[in-house]
């Protein structure tokens, strides 16, 4: 069995939103998100780490080839996000909370339809230099995939 390897693309997208939840009251979701929930909301400059794995290939040497990883996340991640309102621009967030975790589900699922299958391994976005969320994919159901058809 070849050797098995993680590889690691960072990029940065810029985007608005408003956390406010469509199963909550107003009153809930000023409490839940506070200044969050502002009615103009407000923008983050989001980075975003794709991990993939797999074993290395004895002749090229790569588990992926970087210029096909950059192409994957353009297509499916920065052409839709980048400079968008989420809450407005992106279907899925109309009802689903833009929370940081709703977007790495998001973003995840799109990966996953864009790579070879079993590839992604683990998606971190981060909204500010303090706060992240790591996903990988657990827990989804084919209707997660369903939803972020764009």
């Amino acid at each position: 069995m070849p050797p098995v390897s993680q590889v690691s693309r960072t990029e940065h997208f810029s985007a608005a939103h408003r956390l406010h939840s469509p199963h909550l009251s107003d009153d809930e979701n000023r409490q839940v998100f506070g200044k969050c929930n502002h009615p103009n909301g407000h923008g983050h400059n989001y980075v975003l780490e794709t991990i993939v794995r797999g074993p290395i290939d004895a002749h090229t040497g790569m588990v992926v080839n970087i210029s096909d990883l950059k192409r994957w996340i353009k297509a499916a991640v920065l052409d839709v996000l980048d400079h968008r309102n989420l809450d407005a621009d992106v279907a899925y967030f109309r009802s689903n909370p833009s929370t940081t975790e709703n977007l790495a589900v998001f973003i995840w699922v799109r990966l996953a339809q864009t790579m070879p299958p079993g590839l992604l391994h683990q998606v971190i976005v981060s909204e500010t230099p303090k706060n992240k969320v790591v996903f990988n994919g657990e827990g989804l159901t084919d209707s997660d995939f369903e939803a972020c058809i764009v």
